[in-house]
């Protein structure tokens, strides 16, 4: 009996044993996995990672993470990354990134680009940027070779006072204020001309013949009273009385006056009391020398009263208007000289007048000069280009027109020389001086292409295509 407890006890103990000894291993293999967990972990290819969470776990596949918002993460690829807002980024190419608000961006080329509102900026391809109102692209050097093959001209800018010239169109008109319209007073028909298109005629030539009803009527009524105002005068006054005496008088006055107003002249009406001509014919004379501009008519024609049968103008002095836009203030003052061209002739004319009102077809402001018209070379209708002379008041400086070039911005620049090298600089522009362009923007004794700019323009172009190597 004792040997049966005996046996029984040293069984249970052997199994105390046993069970304490497998529950310390367990605790043993336990504390070893948690000393490794707090250490570097091993993802299954051969890279560590660290814990995303804060605490340990396992993501499925045996493999831990630590917490991600404190300590580095792995990306799959065996490169530790940062925390995206307190450390550095992995850009998924094994290349550390900066925070963009405060270090060096990557600009997916491998090249480092400053913060565009400090330092220089990166235009994508390696290179830096200038500020756009300092310089146009880089410089390029020519050789005296391309200089004369391509007729490259340099000039110093100086500051001086230009006298230069504003163009307007203009034509030559017929000086209204010494030209006549020939136009029967009362509807007539036409008889006779007695002048052609383009006829210089002198005062009182015969132009046209004439014949009219009312005019017929007129110079018969005529007749009658100067023979009655004849009569009463040889009698007397006493003799005819007064009231007799002031109606011969009044209807020989009231016909005369209607003979002059249908446009006869004074030695036409003195006629008419011997004249053996049938009533109702009448001639116009001129009134004024000049040319023959128009005679748009045909004999045996009848025309209304006030249509015009003859344009006369004296071509001594002839009008010049020049349009101009509406919205060139230009100091125009009355009796101040211009320059005409008219073909191969040049005149010099005066301004008389300056109109107040827009054209409402062509919409332009019309300047009127005066010019003589020597030897008759200048007609009505011809076009002419006339130049308003002006002065700078002050000294400029001023480049030809053909020295401006756009940037690729779209602003104007020009090229200037600088120890053998053409660089673009923005310029401001500034007042049309004729051929010439005033500009701003830089100092007098600049070297500034003046001809041949496309030409250096093409060659920084070239020289920028060439460095990208596009």
């Amino acid at each position: 009996m004792n040997k049966q407890i005996k046996l029984i006890t040293l069984a249970a103990l052997f199994c105390g044993i046993t069970t304490i000894s497998t529950s310390t291993f367990a605790n043993v293999q336990s504390a070893e996995k948690t000393e490794k967990h707090v250490e570097e972990k091993d993802d299954g290819h051969g890279h560590e990672g660290k814990n995303e969470h804060k605490e340990e776990k396992n993501d499925g596949h045996g493999h831990e993470g630590k917490n991600e918002h404190k300590e580095e993460k792995d990306d799959g690829h065996g490169h530790e990354g940062k925390n995206e807002h307190e450390e550095e980024k992995d850009d998924g190419h094994g290349h550390e990134g900066k925070n963009e608000h405060e270090e060096e961006k990557d600009d997916g080329h491998g090249h480092e680009g400053k913060n565009e509102h400090e330092e220089e900026k990166d235009d994508g391809h390696g290179h830096e940027g200038k500020n756009e109102h300092e310089e146009e692209g880089s410089g390029v050097k020519l050789s005296k070779e391309q200089l004369n093959l391509a007729e490259i001209n340099i000039t110093v800018l100086e500051s001086q006072a230009m006298t230069y010239s504003i163009y307007a169109q203009g034509e030559i008109k017929a000086n209204d204020y010494t030209s006549y319209l020939v136009s029967p007073r009362v509807d007539s028909v036409i008889l006779k001309r007695h002048v052609a298109l383009g006829d210089h005629v002198e005062i009182n030539q015969p132009l046209v013949t004439l014949f009219s009803e009312s005019m017929a009527e007129a110079q018969a009524s005529y007749r009658l009273a100067d023979s009655e105002w004849k009569r009463v005068q040889k009698l007397g006054r006493k003799a005819v009385g007064d009231k007799r005496f002031i109606e011969a008088q009044t209807a020989f006055e009231a016909d005369l006056g209607r003979l002059y107003a249908y446009g006869l002249s004074a030695d036409a009406i003195t006629s008419l009391a011997t004249n053996t001509k049938k009533l109702g014919q009448y001639t116009l004379n001129a009134e004024t020398s000049g040319a023959v501009l128009s005679d748009n008519f045909r004999q045996g024609q009848r025309i209304e009263s006030g249509g015009t049968l003859f344009d006369l103008a004296d071509e001594d002095t002839l009008w010049v208007e020049a349009r101009l836009a509406p919205s060139m203030e230009l100091d125009l003052p009355e009796n101040s000289k211009a320059q005409v061209n008219v073909g191969n002739n040049t005149y010099t004319a005066t301004i008389t007048q300056k109109a107040h009102t827009i054209d409402p077809v062509t919409r332009t402001r019309i300047i009127r000069l005066q010019v003589q018209n020597d030897g008759h070379k200048l007609h009505p209708g011809l076009f002419a280009d006339v130049y308003f002379a002006f002065e700078t008041d002050k000294k400029v400086l001023t480049v030809p027109e053909e020295a401006l070039m756009r940037g690729s911005d779209g602003d104007w620049m020009v090229f200037v020389e600088e120890n053998g090298e053409f660089k673009g600089v923005e310029v401001e522009l500034g007042r049309q001086l004729g051929k010439s362009r005033e500009i701003k923007g830089l100092p007098a004794g600049t070297k500034v292409v003046t001809t041949g700019a496309f030409y250096v323009a093409a060659e920084i172009a070239k020289g920028s295509f060439d460095a990208h190597n596009h």
